[in-house]
């Protein structure tokens, strides 16, 4: 059985993670979030250890690590702008990591953590969901199906993705840009992920519009040219 830590454990997501430890026959072994909302842990463990602050949390996994009873994999459902410094975290831990995306917001610290993921021997995982995804899959299928056909095709693509938020959007942490990125970054991520899964490498990029509550641009992949838009403004839903 894989011995699990969680960091962020009164996210909207952690319940997923929690899921999938459990469906997985895994063992929740240590909690710690900010925030004591945890209620969900008792639906899938009970009995781990929760902590509000993280030097106990440090406290704790060191112990067990020295009684021999360390953790396998730390999840990360932390904000965006601590995912850098969990995986650290995590990697020095002696354990594997399965963080939530964007894994860092600057892409040259991914270096970084590519250099501690060697040093230390151990793996970072990311969500790739849309993935996995029934409609996705069946999209992938028919875009390779037709470049059999013509290898040499240019998709055009226009992605557009509004989910209005409310005031506490603003402010909250995912609605400060240099804690989430933005809303390329914080919501974004899923669907570049997704396009670059499905039509190959980016080519060109060029962002047009870009504010706090909306943010449009141009993605050229092997296999496609893709206009994209993504708000959180009610303002900009379709009559």
């Amino acid at each position: 059985m894989k011995r699990f830590a969680l960091i962020g454990a009164a996210g909207y997501i952690a319940p997923r993670h929690l899921k999938a430890i459990k469906d997985v026959g895994g063992e929740l072994v240590a909690a710690y979030d900010p925030s004591d909302s945890v209620g969900h842990l008792d639906a899938y463990f009970p009995s781990a250890a929760f902590f509000t602050e993280f030097e106990r949390f440090d406290r704790h996994l060191n112990k067990l690590s020295e009684r021999g009873q360390g953790v396998d994999y730390i999840s990360i459902c932390s904000p965006n702008y601590l995912h850098d410094s969990h995986i650290r975290y995590a990697l020095r831990m002696n354990a594997h990591c399965i963080c939530e995306k964007p894994l860092t917001l600057r892409p040259w610290n991914i270096d970084g953590l590519s250099s501690v993921s060697q040093s230390t021997d151990k793996k970072v995982f990311t969500i790739l969901q849309l993935r996995l995804h029934e409609r996705v899959i069946a999209l992938k299928k028919e875009v390779e199906d037709q470049l059999k056909s013509d290898p040499t095709h240019i998709f055009d693509v226009e992605l557009t993705y509004i989910t209005s938020r409310g005031n506490w959007y603003y402010a909250s942490w995912k609605g400060d840009e240099e804690k989430s990125g933005g809303i390329a970054t914080n919501i974004g991520v899923h669907f570049f992920d997704m396009l670059h899964w499905i039509f190959g490498p980016v080519q060109h990029q060029k962002v047009h519009v870009r504010s706090h509550d909306r943010a449009s641009g141009v993605l050229s992949f092997k296999n496609a040219n893709v206009r994209w838009f993504l708000s959180i403004n009610a303002a900009t839903l379709p009559e």
